[in-house]
């Protein structure tokens, strides 16, 4: 990971200090310890930046077994001036994460502290809803205002159907199609662009990430690599997260291309970008309609009178299923699956047993 500071004489807030932050310290740590930001975490160090330091410090360690504790690109510690040793994460505006990739139960952060979320989808055949939905849900469980950035609508005759789809997954969404190469065109970004605001950028690997980081940035020092021409997608080039001061004085964190965003502990966020699903689905008849069989179930009958998309819904339930097996332990699933065995081993003893009768 690395992280970019051309600047000189910034203050706190320029790093994107606010009240929220100001409120987490007492008397003592005013006094005693300094705050600095999360630029980068590399395995034996972390990178930071305040007005009163910048360069590397000491890992931070607790004792606690948490993923959610270890710092991650964007957030505030605090640190003793004299060591440089970090004391205290503070709390977090806002926080992305995902599941980690493989079987265990690891938290992955992805950014801390945002306050714009650019998800970023391309006008050909990389453009998907269900991974725009992702997204979203990603945002609105974190209350970050998310923009869908449509990248290669110079590529296309055909970009405002992209952006007409775009803006049906949630009501008054921002969605903008812009030439990635282009400043004047992602002139629609600069109102989220102001001194001390912090933008992350989303997407999978091929949509025009690292071009539209390079053009905010107005520097060439993320490597982009051209789309295949067979499926329109390009090769996953961006490695680590990053932050980058833009000129306008933000701070925008690019991540890497993500082949699976696993959804976890966003439950709130899915039912904000399904809540014309989740609206019929309190007119059930069943409090714990699963909208599969059971009767008077009013998503089911949406469905049939050709007012809700079985599309929609089918994803709608593979997100919330996933939710659900993400967020259950360990234990509860070994004691979910020792249930199931239990009862598949009686039913075949019944069955054997009917056999033997008959």
């Amino acid at each position: 990971m690395t992280f970019q500071d051309d600047s000189q004489a910034l203050s706190l807030a320029d790093y994107g200090w606010t009240s929220f932050f100001q409120t987490q310290l007492n008397i003592d740590d005013v006094a005693t310890l300094l705050p600095v930001r999360v630029m980068a975490v590399h395995r034996g160090h972390l990178d930071v930046a305040s007005p009163d330091y910048r360069g590397p410090i000491p890992p931070f360690t607790t004792d606690e077994e948490d993923d959610e504790a270890v710092p991650t690109v964007g957030d505030w510690l605090l640190i003793e001036p004299e060591t440089m040793r970090p004391r205290r994460i503070l709390d977090r505006a806002s926080a992305f994460k995902r599941r980690a990739a493989g079987t265990g139960r690891r938290i992955q952060l992805i950014a801390a502290n945002v306050d714009t979320l650019l998800i970023v989808s391309s006008c050909n055949q990389d453009f998907n809803i269900a991974r725009l939905e992702r997204y979203l849900a990603l945002a609105r469980e974190a209350c970050v205002t998310p923009i869908v950035v449509l990248t290669k609508a110079d590529m296309t005759e055909t970009a405002d159907d992209y952006s007409r789809q775009a803006r049906t997954l949630l009501p008054d969404l921002l969605v903008e199609a812009v030439d990635a190469r282009d400043r004047n065109s992602l002139a629609c970004l600069d109102p989220w662009c102001k001194t001390g605001q912090t933008l992350a950028v989303i997407g999978s690997s091929g949509v025009g990430k690292s071009t539209l980081t390079n053009t905010l940035t107005g520097a060439h020092h993320i490597a982009t690599r051209n789309i295949r021409e067979n499926d329109a997608k390009g090769r996953h080039t961006t490695t680590g997260r990053s932050i980058h001061r833009l000129p306008s004085g933000a701070w925008l964190i690019d991540t890497p291309g993500m082949r699976e965003l696993r959804l976890t502990d966003v439950q709130e966020g899915i039912d904000d970008v399904f809540a014309d699903v989740t609206a019929l689905a309190a007119q059930c008849r069943f409090a714990d309609c699963r909208h599969e069989t059971e009767p008077g179930c009013a998503v089911r009958n949406a469905v049939a009178r050709g007012e809700l998309d079985p599309a929609r819904m089918k994803r709608y339930r593979k997100l919330v299923a996933e939710e659900a097996y993400n967020n259950e332990t360990l234990a509860e699933r070994r004691a979910r699956f020792k249930a199931f065995g239990k009862m598949t081993r009686n039913s075949q003893k019944n069955k054997k047993m009917h056999r033997g009768g008959g």
